[in-house]
Formats: C-alpha cells, sequence, structure tokens
C-alpha cells in the first residue's frame, strides 16, 4: 500500500469524524489497511483503536461507498458491529461461504433481540443500529452509503492471530511503499 493511499485515507477518515463530530481521543492507534490485495479504494477500512484492554476493545471505523472488508471470521472475539453514521451492509454466514449452503439460515443478535439472517444476503444497518457476532460468525462488510462511520465493541481483540479470511491472498496489515513522508504512524508499525 503507497503511504500517499494511507495519508489520503487518513485525512478523509478525520474530515468525516470532523463533519459528525466524533472526537478521538489524545494518540489514537490508526490502522489503515488494504488487507495486503493493492486495491485500497475497493477492499480496505480505517480503523483507529479506542480502547484495548485484556477483556474488552473499542474501535471507531471509517469507509468509503462500496470499500469492502472481506470476508473473515474470529475464532475467540465476539463483537458488535455498530452503524455510527450513514449506512452499512454487512454479509452474514453460518459458515465459510464455500462450504456453507447459500439462503440456509442463521441467528445474530440485531439491535440486542434475536433475529434471523440468510447466507450471503446482505443487512443493512441504518445509523445507530447494531449486530452483535458471536466467534465463528463469518462476515463482510461495506459502506452503503457515500461513506460510513462504523464502531466495534468487542472482548480482547487480537488482530495478528484472530483473523480468519476466505481469501489466502489477504494479509490482515498492508506493506506501505514509502512514496511521501508519513502523517501518521500505523498500529503495525510500531
Amino acid at each position: 500500500m503507497k503511504r500517499s493511499d494511507i495519508n489520503r485515507a487518513f485525512d478523509d477518515a478525520s474530515k468525516c469524524f470532523a463533519r459528525h463530530g466524533w472526537v478521538l481521543p489524545p494518540n489514537p492507534r490508526w490502522d489503515i489497511t488494504d488487507f495486503g490485495l493493492g486495491t485500497f479504494d475497493a477492499s480496505g477500512l480505517v480503523l483507529i483503536n479506542l480502547a484495548e484492554e485484556p477483556e474488552y476493545c473499542e474501535k471507531l471505523m471509517y469507509a468509503r461507498h462500496m470499500q469492502v472488508t472481506p470476508m473473515h471470521t474470529h475464532k475467540a472475539k465476539k463483537e458488535d458491529i455498530i452503524c455510527r453514521q450513514g449506512r452499512l451492509a454487512i454479509e452474514l454466514w453460518t459458515a465459510r461461504p464455500d462450504e456453507a449452503e447459500a439462503g440456509a439460515t442463521g441467528s445474530v443478535r440485531r439491535n440486542g433481540e434475536a433475529s434471523t439472517f440468510m447466507n450471503g444476503e446482505p443487512l443493512i444497518l441504518q445509523a445507530g443500529e447494531r449486530v452483535t457476532l458471536e466467534p465463528g460468525t463469518w462476515h463482510a462488510f461495506w459502506a452503503d452509503s457515500e461513506e460510513c462511520v462504523i464502531g466495534e465493541v468487542s472482548t480482547a481483540n487480537d488482530d495478528a492471530n484472530d483473523n480468519f479470511f476466505v481469501d489466502p491472498n489477504i494479509g490482515r496489515f498492508p506493506e506501505i511503499d514509502e512514496d511521501e513522508p508519513a502523517r501518521i504512524r500505523l498500529i503495525s508499525e510500531r
């Protein structure tokens, strides 16, 4: 991933947060990734770790229209994904998508209440809505609006060891091509 793309994503996310009144804590830990695919505008995400404790984690994320966080699951992490601004589409599967039956149903908690979903059919979350994902629930998500601010509250976070992607070419942290000076340092650079 080019440093210029990281800087642009940092600027875009910062402007969006400011427009919508999201004030970041002092010295937030930024994570901007193209998932090693080299196509940030298609597959990428801006994340900021707001809280990192042994028992829980909180993140604020930013995505542009149709920018996908690829299909993945977690073995240990339970998480709430919350649409904070805009519209968020989230595709859910009860098992690995290439092994699961399309259209079969599964269960999640949506806005705190039991809800069913169909494998492969996106749920659209409006601002303020959330979905609770248990470990083992496969999911991908993207901004269904021009841009989207996304929250995550989860059990302890281990990005290095608890992200399992369908695509074997995905790497959680990008390699960086230093084509201009850095405006921020990423979590993976510390």
